[in-house]
């Protein structure tokens, strides 16, 4: 029987996974052989193949679009998948790159179980912990862990001592938020932009852009009772401006954990809109995948 109680929010979550990686080992991807990656991921897997394999040669393609990639692009030689699950799409991507389009596949996942394992020529597990369907937060953050490897110890202790003991504003008097990144982070921009989907859906409204993007029209409208929450650069973009600390020589795996933090304290202060919904809503993805997904994810 499903517990609402057992629904955490985001910033507790981003604490349990930066303990699990402060003891787990992390797998190593070498990817060096290849001549050209396809790399295939749905909605936040999509996002962290493009931080993790950013400073390659690769390809980027979702559900939508791999197969138009790999019908035009003739060097690509091997197709990586993302995927916590290796479910839902993954063993459709993964089987038509292999038999289809006979290419060697690379499944990374959090699932020693997946379905798209047995189309898999390797499969690489990462740990994870139980978290709520969609939060997604150990599973993918320790794909980037593994790629950039920062110490995700010394990542807890900077949330702990410094965003922790923040002076927040009361964030439920807001319901419009635009979050300013760095530009070196701009992979960062959809993840962000997909968890405040999940969590608020059109309850809130929300953008991301990197401090070179707001240099442009982003702001020509002004809004009322919006927040402007700007990370490692203390910039005031309206009325009320809200400044976020990153650690010295961050990287995307800190940045990943401080956003995905800030988010859960934004949670905590607005209604219960995903604890609300979420049975009901794996209910019905259940159906449309043909595979059972519950809310929590073990």
């Amino acid at each position: 029987m499903f517990d609402k109680s057992q629904i955490i929010d985001l910033d507790e979550c981003v604490v349990n996974a930066l303990n699990l990686f402060a003891k787990e080992k992390l797998p190593n991807i070498d990817v060096s052989e290849f001549k050209r990656i396809l790399v295939v991921g749905s909605g936040n897997a999509a996002a962290t193949g493009k931080i993790v394999f950013e400073k390659m040669d690769a390809v980027f393609a979702d559900e939508s679009s791999y197969e138009i990639k790999l019908k035009n692009i003739k060097d690509i030689d091997a197709v990586i998948v993302i995927s916590a699950s290796g479910g839902k799409h993954a063993p459709i991507i993964a089987k038509a790159a292999k038999q289809k389009y006979k290419k060697k596949v690379i499944l990374l996942t959090n699932n020693s179980n997946a379905l798209a394992k047995k189309y898999a020529d390797e499969t690489h597990v990462f740990p994870k912990n139980p978290e709520p369907y969609t939060y997604n937060t150990s599973t993918y953050m320790g794909m980037i862990l593994a790629q950039t490897a920062e110490n995700p110890k010394k990542i807890l202790d900077f949330i702990n001592k410094k965003i922790a003991k923040l002076k927040y504003p009361d964030f439920g008097m807001y319901k419009r938020y635009f979050l300013i990144v760095p530009p070196e982070f701009e992979g960062i921009i959809n993840m962000l932009n997909v968890k405040f989907m999940e969590l608020f859906g059109r309850q809130i409204a929300r953008d991301v852009e990197t401090t070179e993007a707001m240099k442009h029209a982003t702001t020509v409208v002004p809004s009322e009772n919006e927040l402007f929450i700007c990370f490692g650069e203390k910039k005031s973009y309206g009325k009320d401006n809200f400044f976020v600390p990153l650690p010295g020589k961050a990287d995307y795996g800190a940045v990943m954990a401080v956003g995905y933090y800030i988010i859960g304290k934004i949670q905590k202060s607005q209604q219960p809109w995903f604890r609300d919904n979420i049975e009901e809503y794996t209910k019905k993805a259940s159906k449309i995948f043909s595979q059972e997904i519950k809310p929590i994810v073990e």
